[in-house]
């Protein structure tokens, strides 16, 4: 009924504005009586063996909603009703934002992808804790955390800190953004002097609460085979606990949309399907030279259960959609749990 119906009324509007309309539907229809457990029966799997354990944390399913989707933890309660194993809200900056003037987020149709330069629109830290005390505990929540676009590079840390701190209480994991290719400062954020810094101390701020949180990298897709190396190099001296692979790509090449079309777009990261096998080589390469020394999510192109399969066969051992949400619609996650419990 998604792809048939409903997706091509989606798609015959802006996709921002429709993105803002499909929350206030979902936020709606889950307070009508019944409505919520409708979703489940018909979205959630419960079985024991889809649980997975990692970081000190018990997932119920391994298919999450990667960051982007509910930049505001406004719809985190009612999406676990659709059967999501965790969710990742944020980007979260320390302050409210704007983010990029629009038009700043467009579908490839025929490439099955979005492109986007949002630059981490959200309402800010303290507008997330509001929402995240709503939290009914329905799932493991993952806390996305950047840096405000007008903060000075000697600030960039503190921001991070910032958000790190407020959000502590309220999310199961942190994940540090310092990859979307849409903020002025995606070289520095990369630069591995700043990694260890910025690591360093956000690890130092963990050790200060009763309970410590997971902290996860989220790195791009285009990173080639020395910069793979120096992350799992990264990964070993700092005792990070895990990395998201991967964020939006800037490579446009093999994209079936015309050169004129990705001309009137302009720049922006690249999700869906022209990131799938890209993503997956970066799970591949880090599992393997690592000899699997830390957990990876993987995120990049997931529109079909075999497309999950092959992300964890690479290495994963969490994926998260959001492209393949969009294009796919709810009963991807239930398509990709059933798929996982007929291998297991």
């Amino acid at each position: 009924m998604y792809k048939s119906l409903l997706r091509p009324f989606f798609f015959s509007f802006d996709p921002e504005k429709i993105h803002h309309f499909t929350f206030s539907l979902v936020k709606v229809t889950s307070k009508i009586p019944g409505m919520a457990s409708l979703y489940r029966r018909l979205y959630t799997i419960e079985d024991p063996k889809l649980e997975r354990k990692l970081f000190g944390l018990t997932f119920k399913n391994p298919v999450g909603l990667a960051a982007g989707f509910d930049k505001n933890a406004v719809l985190y309660n009612e999406l676990a009703n659709f059967g999501f194993g965790f969710i990742e809200i944020g980007t979260v900056t320390p302050k409210g934002q704007a983010g990029n003037p629009k038009k700043r987020l467009f579908r490839l149709k025929d490439d099955q992808g979005i492109i986007n330069r949002m630059g981490f629109n959200n309402e800010g830290l303290e507008q997330a804790i509001v929402q995240l005390k709503k939290n009914k505990g329905k799932l493991i929540i993952g806390g996305n955390i950047g840096k405000n676009t007008q903060t000075k590079p000697e600030d960039y840390t503190k921001d991070y800190l910032e958000c790190f701190n407020g959000l502590h209480p309220y999310v199961d994991y942190f994940v540090l953004n310092v990859s979307c290719p849409n903020v002025g400062s995606h070289a520095k954020l990369n630069d591995k002097d700043y990694l260890l810094e910025l690591i360093g101390t956000v690890q130092k701020a963990n050790k200060t609460f009763a309970k410590q949180k997971p902290i996860l990298l989220k790195i791009a897709p285009d990173l080639n085979d020395i910069q793979l190396d120096e992350i799992i190099a990264l990964i070993a001296e700092t005792n990070l606990d895990g990395v998201i692979a991967s964020n939006t790509s800037v490579d446009r090449s093999n994209l079936k949309a015309s050169a004129e079309r990705l001309a009137e777009i302009g720049n922006g990261g690249v999700s869906g399907q022209p990131v799938k096998e890209k993503s997956t080589k970066v799970i591949k390469y880090l599992a393997d030279k690592s000899n699997k020394a830390f957990p990876i999510i993987g995120v990049g192109g997931i529109h079909s259960a075999q497309d999950a399969l092959d992300k964890i066969h690479a290495g994963a051992d969490l994926v998260q959609i959001y492209t393949g949400f969009i294009y796919e619609g709810p009963s991807l996650i239930k398509k990709i749990n059933k798929a996982i419990l007929n291998k297991s």
